[in-house]
């Protein structure tokens, strides 16, 4: 029994891949092996994700089924999905927190803010005075259409309990 090609759709996988030999090849795998048909791989080495893993995007045709598939066997084989299927991310918005990031882990701020309906698109992180003073990143999240105020939501959750400053981006004027 053959498969229409009315039946499968294009989906957008997002991963975050570790710099290492045989790491992309590793995150193909489930994809071919589970009937995805690959359209595009943009392998982005040159920069980094907020936790200093390489951003991968996959385009591939696929059932609604097999893609369901295909992300449980991603995961499975310990491949960190950050993003799956055809929703794409329709709103940015940058917050400011200030306080000791370095040392409340700032990348567990990173990953509990990126749960929230939203992408941690750019980080930048100054720490003047080392590690041991007070820093400062500025977060650029990339929000799904209507979530924004969810995503900001979280994001001062965070701060809150981490009992950093949070400087929220001004509200009204923004296009």
């Amino acid at each position: 029994m053959s498969e229409s090609s009315e039946s499968r759709s294009a989906y957008t996988v997002r991963l975050e891949l570790v710099d290492e030999p045989g790491e992309l090849l590793r995150a193909l795998e489930p994809i071919a092996d589970n009937g995805g048909n690959l359209l595009s791989i943009f392998h982005e080495r040159g920069s980094l994700t907020p936790r200093g893993h390489i951003p991968v995007e996959v385009d591939l045709e696929a059932t609604p089924e097999r893609f369901e598939t295909i992300v449980t066997a991603l995961r499975e084989a310990g491949v960190n999905v950050i993003r799956a299927g055809a929703e794409r991310y329709g709103e940015e918005l940058t917050v400011i927190l200030v306080g000791d990031l370095v040392e409340t882990d700032l990348s567990d701020t990173l990953s509990r803010v990126e749960c929230a309906s939203a992408s941690v698109a750019d980080v930048a992180l100054s720490a003047p005075d080392g590690t041991d003073e007070p820093s400062n990143a500025r977060l650029r999240l990339a929000t799904q259409t209507g979530e924004r105020e969810r995503a900001l939501a979280t994001v001062r959750t965070v701060a809150d309990e981490k009992n950093l400053h949070l400087v929220e981006p001004l509200s009204g004027g923004e296009r």
